[in-house]
């Protein structure tokens, strides 16, 4: 098992909820992360979600959109990032974490790093270099199921899983798709539209939740719409995982350095605490 089997393996045996934090990479400041991550899990995270920024971010709504600007005006790419996770991972070997973002960084960065790779049946530069980085997973938000079975193939042989995205319009014939080639867990927008927008409707998500275990059968995230801790704990009660982000990142905009870490940790404590509850 590898370490987000792990982690869902050992709440379940207790009978937690798995609390997933998302950041962007290099917000609000370029070398603010590790620490970050570090904190978030002394918060409570049992999985951190790294925003991979694009600028071209076609999920995620104007609070991730300006991080992902600000972060790639700091310079940082996949280089960056994976050198964050090496950083991380010097000090904690358990929590894992999973990359989030879009094809095109993954696509340029292997590109780019080809000419390192031993020969040309050893697969993706991208998949290489996370494995060897620390990296236990990857959303890739445009990669479709039916299209990445052979990406899918290539995680699992170094031991990482391939996360993807159900919406409240996804089709049992696309929860079939997603469940032959997801592993890991599965991470369900509870919204229509961009990350961040509207207002979440419990009940919806309440409805959809044995639907989607009909096909799924690995863990069930549930994101979008989860801005504090008592809308967390109601959606524990029918998800495997709560997912946080544009809330987190709302209250890291105006922090000074010094006070990052600590307003990620305070944020989380309180979450965790409710789902613990």
């Amino acid at each position: 098992m590898n370490r987000i089997d792990t982690t869902f393996a050992a709440l379940k045996a207790s009978n937690r909820k798995a609390l997933i934090p998302f950041i962007t990479a290099g917000y609000p400041f370029a070398d603010a992360t590790p620490e970050l991550m570090h904190a978030m899990v002394a918060g409570g995270a049992d999985v951190i979600e790294l925003g991979v920024p694009f600028s071209d971010p076609s999920a995620d709504g104007p609070v991730i959109q300006k991080a992902g600007d600000k972060a790639l005006a700091f310079g940082i790419g996949l280089v960056q990032i994976l050198a964050m996770v090496r950083e991380f991972r010097q000090t904690n070997t358990s929590t894992p974490v999973v990359l989030m973002g879009y094809a095109n960084p993954v696509e340029r960065y292997d590109q780019k790093h080809a000419a390192t790779a031993p020969d040309a049946s050893s697969g993706s530069p991208f998949v290489r270099d996370a494995a060897a980085a620390g990296v236990d997973g990857v959303l890739i938000v445009d990669y479709p199921p039916e299209e990445c079975a052979a990406f899918a193939a290539n995680l699992r042989a170094h031991n990482m899983d391939l996360i993807f995205l159900l919406a409240p319009t996804s089709t049992d014939e696309r929860m079939a798709q997603v469940a032959r080639v997801a592993s890991g867990y599965v991470y369900y927008v509870s919204l229509k539209g961009v990350t961040g927008s509207g207002a979440l409707d419990i009940g919806a998500v309440e409805a959809m939740l044995p639907r989607i275990r009909q096909h799924i059968h690995v863990p069930v995230g549930v994101g979008f719409g989860i801005r504090d801790a008592a809308t967390a704990k109601t959606i524990s009660k029918v998800a495997d995982a709560v997912v946080i982000g544009s809330k987190i990142i709302q209250l890291l905009e105006n922090q000074p350095r010094d006070q990052v870490a600590a307003t990620a940790q305070n944020f989380l404590q309180e979450i965790r605490a409710a789902l613990d509850s």
